[in-house]
C-alpha cells in the first residue's frame, strides 16, 4: 500500500514540477512530513546529500524512497518521479516545436516564467526555513549565499565548508 501511495504522490509531484524539481520542494516536504513521517530535519539532510552527489540533484528522491520503504521504495519513487515528467516533456516539446513562433507560444512562455521562478524561490525558502533554525545556522546560510552570489566558488566547496563546523561538533 505504501508503494502505491509513494508512486501516486511522486507521480503527481513530477507532473507539477514546472521549472524543475526545486519547484515542488515545499509540497514534497509537507507531504513527506504528514503522510510518511519524514521530518523536516531528515528532509533537509536528504536535500543536502542531493546537492553534494554528482548528477541531477533531484536524485535525492531515491534516498527518500529508501527511507520510506527500502530499496523497492527507492525504485518506485525514482520511476514515478522521473517518468511522468519525461513523457510530458516529450509530448509538450513536440507541440512546442510545431507552434514555432506563434503568439500563443510566447504568451505561454511569458506566463510560465514568473510561475517557475516563484515556485523555485518557494522551494529554496522551504528548505531554508527548515535548515536555518538557529542564529548560527542562519548566519552560515547568509554567508554561503553571499559567497555564492559574489564569487565563482564551486557550490560543492561551500556546502562542504559549511558542514565542517557540524562535523567537528559531532566528533566532540
Amino acid at each position: 500500500m505504501v508503494l502505491i501511495h509513494l508512486a501516486l504522490t511522486f507521480g503527481l509531484l513530477s507532473l507539477l514540477a514546472v521549472g524543475g524539481g526545486t519547484a515542488v520542494l515545499p509540497e514534497m516536504q509537507s507531504i513527506l512530513l504528514h503522510q510518511f513521517d519524514l521530518t523536516h530535519d531528515r528532509f533537509v539532510h536528504i536535500y543536502s546529500l542531493g546537492q553534494l552527489a554528482p548528477g541531477p540533484n533531484m536524485l535525492m528522491v531515491l534516498v527518500i524512497g529508501l527511507q520510506v520503504a527500502g530499496m523497492l521504495g527507492a525504485a518506485v519513487v525514482f520511476l514515478s518521479f522521473f517518468i511522468p515528467s519525461s513523457v510530458l516533456c516529450l509530448f509538450v516539446g513536440r507541440l512546442w516545436i510545431k507552434m514555432g513562433e506563434s503568439p500563443w507560444r510566447r504568451a505561454i512562455q511569458n506566463a510560465l516564467e514568473p510561475i517557475s521562478i516563484g515556485l523555485m524561490v518557494s522551494g529554496v525558502y522551504a528548505v531554508g526555513k527548515a535548515a536555518a533554525v538557529t542564529p548560527f545556522t542562519f548566519g552560515l546560510a547568509l554567508v554561503a549565499f553571499i559567497v555564492l552570489v559574489r564569487t565563482k566558488v564551486n557550490p560543492v566547496l561551500v556546502i562542504v565548508a559549511a558542514g565542517i563546523p557540524f562535523a567537528v561538533q559531532g566528533l566532540l
